[in-house]
């Protein structure tokens, strides 16, 4: 059975990973394309075009799976079944509808909590006690498509966002292993989200960590 991984930063290697280990066969990886970082200001690949390379696994990097020879690329591999780990595009239905099984997505919070770009440091600033991984069955929106499974992790009042992406990386693979083996042979109902509770968690930039010196110790 063929699935294609959409992914992109360090968080969503363990989970390629497991896939991989489990024995699914993974037809592509998509990840985003080689960017400038550093001082250097260097191309530097995405974690996840390496981890894949270095398990010999296909890599496709389009710019977006908008365009018209992508979405081709895309359909002619003929997936059961797509996984998102915070691939970094959202999917329009086109997309979506290649896979006879949908596309699943892996989201490091407690959904309808904290959709969004940046959701780990999002539940920090929000002073909540607790995060999580959630996986949903995608839809067109952010992060808003019915959920197939969630599981939580303490906050603790040490925790940065560094130390919780390490801590939710792996909870997120074992999550995703247990899921679609579930998924794939139809044992779970998805749950619609609860709307009225959703929050956001836009991408964060540099001037979310200005200090207002204004303010008392």
């Amino acid at each position: 059975m063929a699935i294609v991984f959409l992914g992109t930063p360090a968080f969503a290697v363990p989970s390629l990973r497991r896939l991989a280990d489990e024995g699914y066969e993974i037809a592509a990886v998509y990840t985003q394309p080689d960017r400038p970082a550093g001082r250097g200001r260097r191309l530097t690949p995405p974690p996840v075009k390496t981890a894949a390379l270095a398990m010999g696994l296909p890599v496709r990097q389009p710019e977006s799976l908008r365009d018209p020879s992508a979405l081709a690329e895309l359909t002619s591999l003929h997936p059961e079944v797509g996984v998102g780990v915070a691939y970094g595009q959202i999917l329009r239905q086109e997309v979506l509808a290649i896979p006879p099984k949908g596309v699943l997505n892996v989201h490091p919070s407690l959904l309808p909590r904290h959709r969004g770009a940046s959701p780990i440091p999002a539940a920090i600033l929000a002073g909540d006690r607790e995060t999580g991984v959630t996986i949903i069955l995608m839809d067109p929106g952010m992060d808003s498509g019915p959920v197939l499974a969630q599981r939580s992790l303490p906050i603790e009042d040490w925790d940065t966002a560094g130390t919780l992406t390490e801590k939710l990386a792996p909870l997120a693979a074992d999550l995703l292993a247990e899921t679609l083996s579930r998924w794939l042979q139809g044992e779970i109902d998805p749950q619609p989200q609860d709307h009225s509770l959703a929050t956001k968690a836009p991408l964060l930039k540099k001037e979310h960590g200005a200090i207002d010196w204004s303010l008392p110790a």
